[in-house]
């Protein structure tokens, strides 16, 4: 994270953690309409509207108080959604023995791209099952990105 990131992290995570949240990201991005300052959050059983609404009334005070920021900005809490990129241990837990999908940044054994269903990790590694019942664990340094394979 940066600078803000890491500072607005700071402030926001024990807030979080005293209505049952859980940071998992704290953004600050150029978009569109500016300046964007975006704490993700998540929490077992999955984050409501409600929760979002609850933690940015409690931040918006503080985060004033501690002004990271010398701009303009929007503040935003998002929960980490459906399809969010596997990065934390709980998105890792969340998709335990669930499709995914894994980008690699050069190819192993002439592939990129595998799918298959995650049935092992650790701080290092994950290991998916493939569909013909193979298992291949990638070092998750090799990783491009790691999604879950939503169907409906």
């Amino acid at each position: 994270m940066g600078k803000v990131s890491d500072s607005v992290y700071e402030l926001v995570a024990p807030i979080a953690e005293s209505f049952g949240l859980e940071v998992i990201e704290v953004l600050y991005e150029k978009k569109y309409d500016g300046m964007n300052l975006t704490i993700v959050i998540d929490k077992d059983g999955g984050v409501t509207i409600d929760d979002c609404e609850k933690l940015h009334r409690a931040i918006d005070a503080p985060l004033d108080e501690l002004d990271p920021i010398d701009t303009a900005y929007i503040l935003n809490v998002s929960s980490p959604g459906i399809d969010r990129p596997l990065k934390t241990e709980r998105d890792y837990k969340r998709n335990l023995n669930k499709k995914i999908s894994v980008r690699l940044y050069k190819p192993q054994d002439g592939k990129k791209i595998y799918d298959g269903i995650l049935v092992a990790f650790d701080d290092e590694t994950l290991t998916v099952e493939l569909k013909n019942g193979n298992k291949i664990t990638f070092y998750k340094k090799d990783t491009a990105k790691i999604e879950p394979i939503i169907e409906f």
